[in-house]
């Protein structure tokens, strides 16, 4: 097991209240996502919505899309804007072909048995339907991970891990097919996100529910002067800091 689950739904429990301070950030990343959605003629009537924090659903809605929208967290699912679900990604209650259209925004990357949830999911759609994902890969928060480790390294002799492992973008592809899609596509779109207070970076991930949920991660209290370390060794241009986003677009259609 790579992730802790129970971590996970805590902490999108607690970013449900908090979700205003990034909602212009999750809207940006949903609308690039979705503008696949006018890359086709079809006509979409029954979605589903997979961790969508409440901004993917609504944007379905305005396309007079019927939306089931489910999250690990029923504080997060109840603010989807969709027909609301607790659910798991890993174990999904619907009934095969229940969907033509199946959203997973920035909702995968926390699953422990990948292949297993994108196999569920390609099962839930009809035949023709469309799945369309975004989540972040290799290269994500790259300075903050190396910059972390080695400030964490210096001051303890030995770091933990605190920054989620993110799959390679040319394994996305590899996946889509192994889970039986047809005409699998993989997209990057690359995001630099700019701080002019690096502290403010860490209190976007909390506020998006992004915590650190590896299992493996040390339960222990860090020493009090990591995290200001860390924020200050990050590199700077014009006095802000950038952190990457690397966001794979996955398209796959049910056969």
């Amino acid at each position: 097991m790579i992730f802790d689950r129970r971590a996970v739904r805590a902490h999108r429990s607690r970013a449900a209240g908090r979700l205003g301070g990034v909602a212009s950030v999750i809207d940006d990343l949903a609308q690039r996502l979705l503008s696949r959605l006018d890359d086709t003629t079809m006509s979409f009537t029954q979605a589903l919505d997979i961790g969508g924090r409440g901004i993917v659903a609504p944007i379905l809605a305005q396309r007079h899309i019927d939306v089931v929208s489910i999250d690990l967290s029923p504080a997060m699912a109840q603010r989807s804007g969709g027909h609301a679900v607790t659910a798991d990604e890993e174990c999904l209650p619907f009934a095969p072909a229940s969907f033509d259209l199946i959203v997973a925004h920035l909702a995968l990357h926390w699953v422990n048995d990948l292949p297993g949830a994108l196999l569920q999911l390609r099962q839930s759609l009809k035949p023709g339907g469309l799945f369309l994902a975004s989540m972040p890969v290799l290269g994500t928060l790259a300075s903050l991970r190396s910059t972390l480790l080695a400030t964490e390294e210096a001051l303890t002799g030995r770091a933990a891990p605190r920054i989620s492992p993110f799959p390679d973008l040319r394994d996305c592809a590899s996946l889509l097919q192994r889970a039986g899609f047809a005409l699998p596509v993989v997209e990057l779109e690359d995001i630099a996100l700019s701080y002019a207070n690096p502290l403010k970076l860490l209190r976007d991930l909390q506020a998006a529910g992004e915590n650190n949920a590896i299992a493996k991660r040390s339960r222990a209290i860090p020493p009090r002067s990591l995290f200001p370390a860390t924020l200050a060794a990050l590199p700077r241009t014009d006095n802000r800091v950038t952190v990457e986003l690397r966001m794979a677009i996955l398209t796959g259609w049910a056969p």
